[in-house]
């Protein structure tokens, strides 16, 4: 019995240790279609404001940024088609993944329900 006790305090100490190592790589933001200003060219900026009271950011954007519609991988000029088309439905959710060590937008993507 005692044994059980001190092998799961043991593997309780390793899964904390391990844990304390985590680093964030990547920060992903959900935010309004109307809260987005979409890049002019493939290397650029984003411009996202992460909640209707935030200030608006800028993002770097490279012609590496993956675009995605409703699943469909695409051009940034394609995907600023489809996105304008949503701009009369508001709630319309819109995920951009900003991976911080390279301070660049990796993936921006919506999904029409």
């Amino acid at each position: 019995m005692s044994f059980r006790i001190i092998f799961a305090a043991s593997l309780l100490c390793l899964s904390l240790a391990a844990a304390a190592q985590l680093k964030t790589i990547s920060e992903a933001y959900e935010v309004s279609v109307t809260d987005l200003r979409l890049p002019a060219s493939e290397i650029g900026t984003i411009t996202l404001r992460k909640c209707p009271e935030c200030k608006f950011e800028s993002l770097q954007v490279l012609e590496t940024t993956v675009y995605e519609f409703n699943g469909e991988q695409m051009s940034l000029e394609k995907f600023r088609r489809s996105v304008a088309n949503l701009y009369s439905s508001k709630n319309i959710p819109v995920q951009v993944l900003h991976h911080l060590e390279s301070n660049q937008v990796r993936n921006v993507w919506v999904l029409v329900p």
